[in-house]
């Protein structure tokens, strides 16, 4: 069956060059939220590229780890992140907006933004807008979103090979089954959050502390 991706190079044309900002982790219960802002003119990206695009959530691992380069080569981007304790003291919302100022900051890139959602990020000069499921619409943004989804897969991947019980490697942080029964049988880590409370709530003092590693 055939993947349809929302970007085409005959429509080329009709995506001007911006710089797309997008987050992952926003919703995990650990690790950091990673932010990547990403400018290219679509016009300009060799053949095959721009209908490979899409919100990484609809790419599978392999083919992200594969775009990964490609997207690095014929792009500009910059990358920022906010740690989970972080997170705990200035909430996942303010992290990751404070995060996304920073990434496109870090640019150096005098072009119109388009942010992945709802929110406008302080500390934006110029033409910056929020845009509603970007990673559909916006060219840019989808790259942002595989850029940064692959980074944090692999930090994450990383942290997993010091905390095994947790199954970072293949859950990445998120609230799998085993990721949240691995958390009641032997605690959390200082890689948790713990603002997010819904499971930790359940946790008596002695699980959660001392954090582990």
């Amino acid at each position: 069956m055939a993947v349809t991706r929302p970007f085409y190079r005959k429509r080329a044309s009709l995506f001007p060059p911006v710089i797309g900002c997008d987050e992952v982790g926003r919703g995990a219960l650990c690790g950091p939220v990673v932010v990547c802002a990403v400018w290219f003119e679509p016009e300009a990206l060799p053949k095959g590229v721009l209908g490979r695009l899409d919100d990484s959530k609809k790419i599978d691992r392999t083919e992200r780890e594969e775009l990964y380069p490609v997207i690095a080569r014929v792009s500009r981007a910059s990358f920022a992140a906010r740690s989970a304790r972080y997170i705990d003291v200035y909430n996942i919302r303010n992290a990751t907006l404070q995060a996304m100022t920073q990434a496109v900051n870090r640019l150096e890139i005098d072009a119109p933004v388009r942010i992945d959602g709802i929110d406008i990020p302080r500390g934006l000069s110029g033409d910056a807008k929020a845009v509603i499921k970007g990673d559909g619409k916006v060219p840019q943004i989808a790259a942002a979103s595989i850029l940064a989804k692959v980074l944090r897969d692999r930090l994450m991947a990383k942290l997993g090979r010091r905390h095994t019980h947790y199954c970072w490697d293949s859950n990445s942080g998120y609230g799998t089954a085993a990721h949240r029964n691995a958390i009641v049988e032997f605690g959390s880590t200082r890689h948790h959050r713990r603002s997010f409370g819904d499971l930790f709530a359940t946790l008596d003092d002695v699980r959660l502390e001392p954090l582990v590693g």
